[in-house]
């Protein structure tokens, strides 16, 4: 028998186990990549020389290729019925190439706009745009979070909560956040964020008249908060600047971070360089360090960390200190990136549309005049306008616009909705930016319009409210909060909603009680939302303004 078609057929055999058979250890891959052509060579040549064995890996190997290229491109795969770009169909580099552009976001509703509400976005991956699915899909019967933290994080090992992929210890994980989070812990943190906010007040005064990149005080502002939030302290950004740079490690991990997100085991190879791994590990020292300092203070305050370390429980032990470590790095991350986004849009979102900006400054004078302390919290349900230009700003850019996808497990026997079949392994996103634009969802997706939410909560009737657009005329109005995913759905949702919006919320009724904040002159708006960039969280322009005190 011709050596070659032993050799290809064995090549045939190889997709199948890789196709079966998920593993990270690049043991066992390059075991399935190398063993068996070279094994062939040893078997069938009289001679071993370069050239044979050069022969046998090339035809074993280009025969694998051509194998799962065909497969994935045919009727045979599973997800054949799902349309796609025939570069995303085929391998999920071309993704994730596409995510370090920064343009996801864009890209999703792109492909959303011309393939419909399901899209293939690699070879066993889709993009769902379909609000009514997001019960069943996210909701407490739904489907578990995927492997992509492994890549993210370069290990499958010791993932944070947020990455845990078995529903069960999630929720077990997740219980000492839920106390550290719930409302009766919110009030306690009133003094940890009052103090925060304050000192930016006084440092935003120092800077009266002067142009302030409002980003990257909102960057250092929320970074520090979280710090006290998940440490007990450790950062002083505000007051000390960046010296060790850790905003801007920070930005460049979270680019390699998206990347690796895409194929996790990859991200996990490059977990085994030093060199590729090291800035990972100074932050994740950095944190160890922070963790241990305040186990060895002790709870002298209210924070995060003193449920997170089962303080609150006494006769329970304290969890690893890996974990410990995992979770306030997570919380650091993920709370100050994604408050300090929020923060900077909707500043921006105000500062362009001065009659809303008039309206929450009246409102914010209303309960907040001179005097009354913004940290105090009591003031904050009774702030309609504030909720709805929150609400708008988080629905028009959201800080994660992509979200973290989750994945149907290998042994289940697959996810059926209706028409949608998920098999097994079948990973997916939810993307808000596109769900949070899309006409069927809300009114006028692409404008800043805050009087939506008061006219869907039934505060402002319809014809009471402003018109979204000058010459708009009659319409439907359209408003499906199901569809609103700034914090997720669900369970496994953002644990964190509670305090971002009590953070956000503080922010700004200070701000908007101390200062008169404008653009810069000369600026102009339109860079914002275009360099507005996706890299699983956001990344914006620093905004730059001048605060002139009232």
């Amino acid at each position: 028998m011709d050596t070659r078609l032993v050799v290809a057929g064995t090549a045939l055999i190889g997709h199948q186990v890789f196709r079966r058979y998920e593993t990270y250890s690049i043991a066992v891959h390059a075991f399935l990549l190398f063993g068996p052509p070279l094994l062939l060579a040893v078997g069938t040549a009289s001679t071993i020389t370069f050239g044979v064995l050069f022969s046998v890996c090339w035809t074993y190997l280009a025969t694998l290729v051509l194998s799962i290229l065909v497969y994935r491109l045919s009727r045979l795969h599973p997800l054949s019925q799902y349309p796609g770009p025939i570069c995303c169909r085929a391998s999920k580099l071309w993704h994730a190439c596409l995510v370090l552009s920064g343009r996801q976001h864009k890209y999703l509703q792109a492909l959303h706009e011309r393939y419909g509400d399901v899209v293939r976005i690699g070879p066993n991956d889709l993009s769902i745009r379909d609000a009514s699915l997001i019960p069943a899909l996210l909701g407490a019967s739904g489907v578990p979070k995927g492997s992509n933290f492994h890549g993210a994080m370069l290990t499958a090992t010791n993932p944070p909560m947020a990455g845990i992929q078995d529903t069960q210890l999630h929720m077990a994980r997740r219980r000492p956040w839920a106390r550290g989070l719930a409302p009766s812990a919110l009030k306690e943190y009133e003094g940890l964020v009052g103090k925060r906010t304050q000192q930016l007040v006084r440092l935003l005064e120092k800077r009266g008249g002067a142009v302030v990149l409002l980003g990257q005080v909102f960057n250092y502002f929320s970074y520090d908060l979280m710090c006290d939030m998940a440490f007990g302290g450790g950062a002083e950004l505000m007051e000390e600047g960046d010296p060790t740079n850790v905003w801007h490690l920070l930005d460049e991990g979270c680019k390699a971070a998206a990347f690796f997100h895409q194929i996790d085991w990859l991200g996990v190879y490059v977990g085994h360089i030093p060199a590729a791994v090291k800035p990972l590990q100074i932050f994740l020292s950095h944190g160890k360090t922070l963790a241990m300092e305040r186990m060895r203070r002790g709870s002298t305050r209210p924070d995060l960390f003193h449920y997170l370390n089962e303080e609150d429980i006494p006769e329970r032990p304290s969890p690893p200190l890996q974990h410990l470590v995992n979770d306030g790095i997570l919380a650091v991350v993920a709370g100050s990136d994604t408050s300090s986004s929020c923060l900077t849009s909707l500043f921006f979102l105000l500062l362009t549309h001065p009659e809303t900006y008039a309206k929450l400054q009246a409102e914010v004078d209303r309960y907040y005049s001179a005097g009354e302390d913004p940290a105090e919290t009591k003031h904050h349900r009774d702030m309609p306008y504030l909720h709805a230009v929150i609400s708008e700003a988080l629905r028009l850019l959201p800080p994660v616009m992509t979200s973290s996808p989750r994945k149907v497990p290998a042994h289940a026997s697959g996810v059926h909705i209706g028409s949608l079949h998920l098999p097994p392994g079948t990973s997916f996103v939810v993307p808000p930016y596109a769900l949070q634009r899309d006409p069927r969802n809300f009114s006028f997706p692409d404008t800043f319009w805050p009087e939506r939410w008061l006219v869907a909560s039934g505060q402002v009737r319809l014809e009471d409210a402003t018109s979204p657009r000058p010459s708009a005329g009659p319409y439907e109005f359209v408003h499906n909060e199901v569809a609103f995913m700034a914090f997720s759905h669900g369970p496994m949702n953002c644990v964190g909603r509670g305090f971002a919006l009590q953070e956000i919320r503080t922010v700004v009724c200070a701000l908007l009680q101390r200062f008169a904040v404008r653009l810069e002159e000369g600026w102009d708006p339109r860079e914002y939302e275009a360099a507005y960039e996706d890299y699983f969280v956001s990344t914006r322009p620093a905004l730059p303004v001048v605060l002139e005190k009232r």
